[in-house]
């Protein structure tokens, strides 16, 4: 509020948790020639998207709307010209994830619906939306995408196929490594690990998949998730560089590997370096970036360069792998 007594030269930013508001207040209180004051009240509302839906946003095309942001109201108090000396800029967190493909719209509501008269977006980035209005009311902001089409459909079941197809094969490869040792002398530790990582990514990645929409309400639940999934598909990739570093040895050494006469290849450290690699890059990276995981598929997220969280130690594992196929050959 500002009155005649105030001798501020700008007003502060009102901010919330997920918002923030910047209004020219002086110049409006400068208008009212009566009382020479103003006041301004901005409120946020936490779930009020619950009540009023981004499907309240009626489009001339059909497409998926999501509400990137908290509602929030601005309403001038005690202040007989309303009238807006300049625009009002919101700044408006998202609190979903963002599509670099999604189009967004800086909406006000309207008795039963959302429109976009007079208002405009200025700037937009992976984080954070400015919106730009000529008059106060209550606000959000709605991202519209593309629905899937028909063959991202077949493509889903094609998936779900092979997933499924893929989970009975490292059964059986699981089985295999485990009950026919057709070699004392041959250490099939590794293997079985590997099939082991690899079963349960993909029946994890199987389940999260078919649950999706009931997972992805919870995102504590969808990051966590994600997490094990970044560890079970990066314990897979490790558990594939031992086993070439194993085969590598073999091969040089013209002789079988047994993890009874090589105490530096026995099973339970084989077992701690495995796991504990995976294990130590997803703590550092949750720790680094804990908000990195939960993307809309319940995985690693794409932006800020996490990716590479995933991406870089299986490049690396690949390289050298390669480096070990190169020094066989």
């Amino acid at each position: 509020m500002v009155g005649p007594s105030v001798t501020l030269d700008k007003i502060p930013r009102l901010d919330t948790t997920n918002c923030s508001v910047d209004i020219d207040l002086i110049e409006i209180a400068k208008n009212n020639n009566e009382t020479r004051s103003a006041a301004v009240a901005f409120m946020s509302y936490n779930t009020m998207e619950n009540l009023l839906k981004p499907d309240f946003f009626n489009t001339s095309t059909d497409t998926i709307k999501t509400m990137m942001s908290t509602v929030i109201s601005v309403t001038l108090l005690k202040t007989t010209n309303t009238k807006l000396t300049k625009p009002v800029n919101f700044t408006l967190k998202h609190i979903r994830e963002f599509d670099p493909d999604g189009s967004l719209s800086c909406v006000y509501w309207n008795i039963s619906e959302w429109i976009v008269d007079g208002c405009s977006v200025l700037k937009t980035n992976s984080s954070y939306t400015v919106c730009s209005c000529v008059h106060l009311s209550t606000f959000a902001l709605i991202m519209q995408t593309s629905r899937p089409s028909e063959s991202d459909s077949k493509l889903d079941v094609l998936n779900l196929v092979c997933v499924i197809v893929g989970l009975v094969f490292f059964s059986l490869a699981l089985l295999t490594f485990a009950l026919c040792q057709w070699s004392p002398g041959v250490n099939n530790v590794a293997r079985i690990n590997l099939c082991v990582s690899l079963l349960l990514a993909h029946l994890l990645f199987l389940l999260t998949q078919q649950f999706l929409s009931l997972i992805r309400r919870h995102q504590v639940l969808c990051a966590v998730i994600s997490g094990v999934l970044h560890f079970l598909f990066l314990s897979g990739f490790v558990w594939m560089f031992i086993e070439a570093v194993l085969l590598f040895i073999c091969v040089k050494n013209l002789s079988q590997i047994s993890s009874k006469r090589k105490g530096v290849l026995r099973s339970g450290f084989l077992c701690v370096i495995g796991y504990t690699v995976a294990l130590v890059v997803v703590a550092v990276s949750a720790g680094v970036n804990p908000k990195g995981y939960g993307s809309e598929q319940c995985w690693i997220k794409m932006d800020k360069g996490f990716n590479w969280s995933f991406q870089g130690p299986v490049c690396v594992i690949l390289a050298v792998s390669t480096f070990l196929i190169m020094t066989l050959y």
